[in-house]
């Protein structure tokens, strides 16, 4: 009797030894307690070779053959089971959580490199390699593969990831056909086990109470090769990773707002300001869970038309699950920004001015960037004078932190004082042309601070808009339009670029007192 995996030598082997009529061939992992070793084939059987299968596969490595050849193969036996199971050698990922295995080795950067590192130490034909990441609680190590697959590298998924962390494994077979392999894909005969699935463990979560996924990824110590980064809402299933190489192991955002995502422990040393920085991103499970919806604040403060665009505001988001509220009559705009985020419960906001009439089809459901460092998000808006469409009184989703930090304005403009971001989706029209006064503050405000650009850092783009102002302009109050913007550019050239002298015009006082004197 012979304790080989390989049928065909172990019959021809066994035929040459046997001095009796028939021959047995067991198996020593299998289980023959029960088992009747008296029996012998009847007569229109005895040219057959005679094979009982396991539990797992219709050959289960145990044969009575006769002593010569024989003509056909009879399968129509009862089950052995196996109950041992081949060598079981493990891979630590560094999580501490590998069962009492006969070896293991330390999980570096990738599958082929560390299989072949421990497999080059063990004499065993076949071993298991089971990896800390997973969970054998419920595993049946007598799996075996079937005859015709026996020096395949046998791969069992981690949850629904095909390429998983568990493998059954003909050493010799492995050893000399990766010998000159790049990658473990590559491998010329792999099975990839369909039916039967290895869970993971659970993985980590870190929840955290940044606005950026990085700051928190930053502090972590990893243990774990994948941690699941939550802001808000955790995901209980996330998806499993594919560990097999570090360019397959992909940051994973959870959410279309990122605030749940799945990073693996190699993404830390590739950081620098934001997670795009690692080059592997699947956003495949990016609507896994539902961001929060973020608060919607009205700011006005006397505008004609208020009102009129703060009912079409609650009109159009009425069934937007957002938090809608209004803020009226803070003087100072960096002040009435700052009393918005301050009236919001949610980490970034849309604000909404009041001269914006928005667009029907605007998506609240719009989340921030939670991968990128914290920003403020300036969308586009319509001139319903000139027909430029930009930034320009737009809807602007400001990051809650940033602007209650916000305490020096530069370039004229407290959005752009700190970090912000441009999204070229129109939110409505900038209806600042209601009244003569109105169109003529917003014109002088906005041509003053794009000819302070202008000058400082010229531009196309910000040329084009300039230009503009000064010689486009249509509808209501069209001449106020084109005064307002020939005037800054005359007191821009009258205070020589001056910034304390610009830095007035956030001044409605005195706003209203030029005006006043010029066109009283």
């Amino acid at each position: 009797m012979f304790a080989h995996e390989q049928a065909a030598d172990s019959i021809e082997h066994a035929q040459q030894l046997s001095k009796t009529r028939f021959c047995w061939i067991m198996n020593y992992l299998s289980d023959y307690d029960k088992f009747d070793f008296l029996f012998e084939p009847v007569q229109w059987q005895a040219h057959q070779a005679h094979v009982w299968p396991s539990q797992h596969q219709e050959n289960g490595g145990t044969y009575l053959i006769p002593k010569h050849s024989y003509t056909d193969i009879n399968r129509t036996h009862t089950a052995i089971p196996r109950t041992h199971a081949v060598p079981i050698i493990g891979i630590d990922h560094g999580n501490d959580n590998l069962p009492a295995v006969q070896q293991h080795t330390r999980y570096i950067n990738d599958y082929l490199g560390t299989l072949r590192r421990i497999l080059s130490k063990v004499t065993d034909e076949y071993v298991w390699v089971i990896s800390s990441v997973c969970d054998y609680s419920n595993f049946d190590f007598t799996w075996h593969p079937s005859e015709w697959q026996q020096e395949m590298l046998h791969v069992f998924p981690s949850d629904e990831q095909v390429f998983g962390d568990t493998f059954y494994v003909h050493v010799p077979t492995f050893l000399a056909k990766t010998a000159k392999l790049a990658l473990l894909e590559w491998f010329e005969t792999i099975h990839f086990v369909e039916d039967i699935v290895v869970p993971r463990k659970t993985m980590p979560v870190v929840s955290h109470a940044h606005d950026s996924q990085v700051d928190a990824v930053w502090l972590h110590d990893f243990q774990d090769p994948v941690v699941q980064f939550v802001r808000h809402t955790a995901v209980s299933n996330p998806p499993a990773i594919n560990l097999w190489r570090t360019e397959t192991k992909a940051i994973t955002p959870l959410s279309t707002g990122a605030s749940s995502v799945v990073v693996p422990r190699e993404a830390k040393n590739f950081l620098k300001t934001q997670l795009y920085d690692y080059p592997t991103i699947d956003r495949s499970y990016a609507k896994s869970v539902t961001d929060a919806p973020l608060d919607i604040v009205f700011i006005s403060n006397g505008e004609s038309n208020a009102e009129q665009n703060w009912q079409h505001l609650l009109t159009v988001t009425k069934h937007a699950a957002n938090r809608v509220i209004r803020i009226d009559g803070v003087v100072g705009r960096a002040q009435a920004y700052r009393a918005a985020l301050f009236a919001s419960d949610t980490d970034w906001a849309f604000c909404v001015f009041a001269k914006l009439k928005v667009d029907d089809k605007f998506d609240w459901n719009w989340q921030p960037d939670r991968m990128r460092q914290p920003a403020s998000y300036i969308f586009y808006a319509k001139n319903p004078c000139n027909g430029l469409v930009y930034g320009h009184q737009a809807l602007v989703v400001y990051n809650k932190r940033l602007v209650l930090e916000t305490t020096e304005i530069t370039n004229l403009d407290f959005t752009l004082s700190h970090k912000h971001d441009v999204v070229p989706v129109n939110s409505g029209t900038a209806q600042f042309n209601s009244d003569p006064w109105s169109t003529w503050r917003t014109s002088f405000r906005e041509t003053l601070k794009l000819t302070h650009y202008l000058s400082s850092q010229p531009d196309v783009e910000t040329e084009y808009r300039v230009n503009a102002w000064l010689e486009k302009a249509s509808g209501p109050n069209a001449n106020w339009c084109l005064l307002g913007a020939k005037d800054a550019v005359d007191y821009y050239e009258s205070v020589n670029g001056e910034y304390a002298k610009l830095f007035l015009s956030f001044d409605w006082a005195w706003l209203r007192d030029f005006y006043n004197k010029k066109y009283s």
